[in-house]
C-alpha cells in the first residue's frame, strides 16, 4: 500500500543512504520522457524538503533541458535488499552550474568527481513509499568506475569543447552546459 508524505523523514533518509543506485525521470510538455539511472556517492538529502545530486558529464544533458523547460522531476530509489520498498521523491528542480550563485554551498556537500558538470537542486513537494514486492533482491558487486576514469583521463580542452557543443537535448530543447572539468586523481578504489 502506498503512503504519501510532505517531506523526507529520517527513515526515508536511511533507506536512500543505503541504495547504490537511483533513477531520475523528467519531461516537458512535448517530446520524450527522460529516465536515467544514477550511481556513485552523488546524492544528498539536504533537509526534509530539499535534496541534490552531483551530475557528471555523460551521453546527454536531458535532465538539464527538461528542468529548464518545465521544472518537474521524480527520483526513485528501490531497496534491492530487505525490507522490500520503493521510495519516490516528487519535486521541482534546477541545474546549478559552477559559476552560479548557490554552487559553493551545494558543492560543499559532495566530493567533486572528475567530470562534474552541475548539481541538481530539488525542492521536495512530496514523498511516496510503496511495497516493492515485485522488485528482485540483488547484491551490489561493485561500482562501475568507467565514467569517472574516462573523465579523469580526458584532455581538459577536448572535454570543454565537447561539452560546449552540447547545447540542445535530443528533442532540441536548450541546455545550459558547463565547461567545468574536475581533473585529478581517481577516488579511492577506482584505479
Amino acid at each position: 500500500m502506498a503512503e504519501f508524505f510532505d517531506e523526507v523523514l529520517p527513515a526515508h533518509r536511511a533507506m536512500i543512504a543505503a541504495q547504490p543506485v537511483f533513477f531520475v525521470a523528467t519531461a516537458c510538455a512535448e517530446g520524450r520522457i527522460n529516465l536515467s539511472p544514477k550511481g556513485y556517492d552523488a546524492f544528498r538529502v539536504l533537509s526534509p524538503t530539499r535534496v541534490a545530486w552531483l551530475d557528471l558529464g555523460g551521453s546527454g544533458n536531458e535532465t538539464n533541458a527538461h528542468l529548464l523547460a518545465d521544472g518537474r522531476i521524480t527520483l526513485m530509489f528501490c531497496n534491492f535488499n530487505q525490507p522490500a520498498q520503493i521510495l519516490r521523491i516528487y519535486g521541482r528542480g534546477a541545474p546549478v552550474l559552477p559559476w552560479e550563485r548557490g554552487w559553493d554551498e551545494l558543492a560543499a556537500h559532495f566530493k567533486l568527481l572528475p567530470g562534474t558538470r552541475q548539481i541538481f537542486d530539488i525542492a521536495v513537494e512530496g514523498v511516496q513509499t510503496s511495497c516493492g514486492y515485485g522488485v528482485p533482491q540483488m547484491k551490489l558487486e561493485r561500482e562501475r568506475p568507467t565514467l569517472v576514469k574516462h573523465h579523469a583521463k580526458a584532455d581538459p580542452q577536448e572535454w570543454a569543447w565537447k561539452h560546449r557543443t552540447r547545447r540542445h537535448s535530443i528533442d532540441g530543447l536548450r541546455t545550459r552546459t558547463t565547461d567545468r572539468f574536475i581533473a585529478g586523481t581517481l577516488p579511492e578504489g577506482m584505479d
